[in-house]
């Protein structure tokens, strides 16, 4: 069993596969980190964690892999009574991407609408205009997801 401190050292590792391209390491890095986080510590580094799987798998195109990762850590996020308004808009993000391939629009507005107002609270710029691209770009008809 690992332990807190050795589920950074994963998620670290994992960080730099990851910068590297080395995905398949990364992954394994992160699951681990993952893992070991389920048994007990931080459930925001649990929550940072999880995303970052379900990231992989999204770019993977593992959608379905993705989703209930995804799912699971904009869920932690909310239990918590205090969450950093940058991590909870980078979890609410592929959450948003997902819904809008599924063609959830309206689920995908309110989401990206969210994500839009923390990262303008967070004064990130480059993630308030993404977000704001994505909810122009799913227009206003009922159903018409935007293009990628």
């Amino acid at each position: 069993m690992a332990t807190t401190s050795e589920a950074e050292q994963l998620v670290d590792a994992g960080y730099r596969a990851r910068r590297e391209g080395r995905i398949d390491d990364a992954l394994s890095f992160y699951e681990r980190a993952a893992a070991a986080l389920r048994l007990g510590g931080d459930p925001l580094r649990l929550a940072h964690t999880v995303r970052h799987v379900g990231d992989i798998h999204r770019q993977a195109g593992r959608l379905e892999m993705a989703e209930p990762l995804h799912r699971e850590a904009l869920a932690i996020y909310r239990q918590h009574a205090d969450p950093p308004r940058l991590d909870l808009a980078n979890a609410i993000r592929p959450l948003a991407i997902l819904e809008e391939r599924a063609g959830r629009v309206e689920e995908a507005r309110r989401l990206w609408a969210e994500a839009r107002d923390l990262y303008a609270a967070c004064g990130v710029a480059e993630g308030e205009a993404e977000c704001a691209r994505r909810l122009a770009g799913l227009g206003s008809a009922p159903g018409s997801p935007a293009r990628e």
